[in-house]
Parts: C-alpha cells; sequence; structure tokens
C-alpha cells in the first residue's frame, strides 16, 4: 500500500466539489473525482493537472447507484490501493411547497441527498477502517432548520445532518472519524442565479454578517481541514460555513 492518502469525492464536476478537487490535490492527496456527468469531471481534472495525471483519477459513477459505487470503490482500490478520505458532495435542491411538490421532486432529493451517502459510506468503510480514515459530508444550514418553500431539501439535508452524528458514534471505536460542513449561500452552479438576481441576493446579505455568500473554495478548505490530521480529535462535529449566518437567534437587527 503506497504512503500517499487517497481521497474521493463525489460532485467532482463543479462547485464546492470541483474547489475540494483542487484543494485536495494541493495539499498531495491522490484524488478521485466522481460524478454522474464525465466530461464535467474530466474538466475539472484538466483544470486542476491533466487527465493523464498520476494522482487524478476520473471516475463516472451514479451515487445513488449500488452497482456504481461498488465500480468506484473497485477502480478506486486498483488505481491507487487505499482509501483515507471520502468527501459526499453530490446533492440536489428542488424548492416547492408539499401541496405542489411532485413526489418525484422529493425521491429526488432523498435519493440523491441521502442514499448516496449510505451507499458510498458503507462501501467504502472497510478500507477507511484499515487508514484510520474520516468521511465529510456536505450538509447545510438548510439541515440545520428550515426554510420557506424548501421542506424536502430541509429534510434531506436534516438527513445528512443526524446521519453524520449517528455514524461518528458507531465508528468512533474504529478510528473513522465522520464530520459534515453546513454552507449556507454558496457561490455554485445550484445557487447562481440568488447571486445573479441583486434584490434577492440583498436579503442574503442582510442576514449574514460577513455580508456576502461564500466562495466554493471557503467551503472545501473547511471540508480539507475536516479530513486533515489537524482534525484528528473532531468528530461528529457539524460545521457551519456560513459567514456567522447561524450566530443569530433570527430577530431583526433593531440597530439600523
Amino acid at each position: 500500500m503506497s504512503d500517499q492518502p487517497v481521497v474521493i469525492i463525489t460532485g467532482a464536476g463543479s462547485g464546492i466539489g470541483a474547489a475540494a478537487v483542487q484543494r485536495f490535490y494541493d495539499d498531495g492527496y491522490a484524488v478521485v473525482l466522481s460524478g454522474r456527468t464525465e466530461q464535467k469531471l474530466v474538466d475539472t481534472a484538466e483544470a486542476v493537472g491533466s487527465q493523464q495525471d498520476a494522482r487524478l483519477l476520473v471516475c463516472r459513477a451514479d451515487a445513488t447507484s449500488e452497482d456504481d459505487v461498488d465500480r468506484l470503490i473497485e477502480q478506486t482500490l486498483k488505481h491507487f490501493g487505499r482509501i483515507d478520505a471520502l468527501v459526499n458532495n453530490a446533492g440536489v435542491c428542488v424548492g416547492g411547497e408539499i401541496d405542489s411538490l411532485s413526489v418525484d421532486d422529493w425521491d429526488k432529493q432523498q435519493r440523491i441527498n441521502g442514499r448516496s451517502m449510505f451507499l458510498t459510506i458503507k462501501k467504502s468503510l472497510p478500507h477507511l477502517k484499515k487508514t484510520k480514515g474520516s468521511v465529510v459530508n456536505v450538509s447545510s444550514v438548510s439541515g440545520l432548520g428550515g426554510d420557506w418553500g424548501m421542506f424536502a431539501y430541509n429534510a434531506s439535508k436534516g438527513m445528512v445532518s443526524n446521519l453524520t452524528r449517528a455514524l461518528a458514534l458507531d465508528f468512533g471505536a474504529s478510528g473513522v472519524r465522520v464530520n459534515a460542513v453546513a454552507p449556507s449561500l454558496t457561490r455554485t452552479p445550484m445557487a447562481q442565479g440568488i447571486f445573479d438576481d441583486e434584490q434577492n441576493y440583498d436579503q442574503f446579505k442582510t442576514r449574514i454578517p460577513l455580508q456576502r455568500g461564500a466562495e466554493p473554495e471557503e467551503v472545501a478548505d473547511v471540508i480539507a481541514f475536516l479530513a486533515s490530521s489537524d482534525a484528528r480529535f473532531v468528530s461528529g462535529v457539524l460545521l457551519p460555513v456560513d459567514g456567522g449566518l447561524s450566530a443569530s437567534n433570527g430577530q431583526p437587527n433593531m440597530n439600523g
């Protein structure tokens, strides 16, 4: 087994996932880029190094498919021989109130945001135990409380949050750590419409003490910290990466 650490990143083709690929690569990891759209993965790999870089492996996989996840783990072990970290970033958001949201859109969010993490963690666990590795799940501030018109997304991210806590308890004795980040508004393709709408973005800025949304790299930096030995005594944490949003009790600013 090589001494070089290996990380699998799902949803690696854009946004926080692509930023995490760059950060882990810069930190010396071999990086497995996984996602459903191969061209996005290839583009991310080429932006970091090249498709031929020995430290980068592109593996198209639908993380909700057990067969695809089995193949993802198999290819990772074939190329690198170990798994040290798993970053579960694949996710989707479909808004709507319960009287208008379709059953398919409910199922889609629970499957992509929840089932995918169940499968990737379950399949990688035997190998993470060997390296006393780390899992970092991408939850959301929407997994810590409710939003108007996003009940299904809230439910799915709440699942991620409690999944993280419970698995940290179950895996502690094995030395495998499980943590999550909880970003607020971040400049990803999923949220770009908010940044492009000045009125909507202004509403977010009034609630965020740092008065802006996050860049994907700012979330990726925290993911890398949680996966690293610097966080070796940190497990079961849901770390907000939210510019201070969760510091508020929800009441309005009465000072101006």
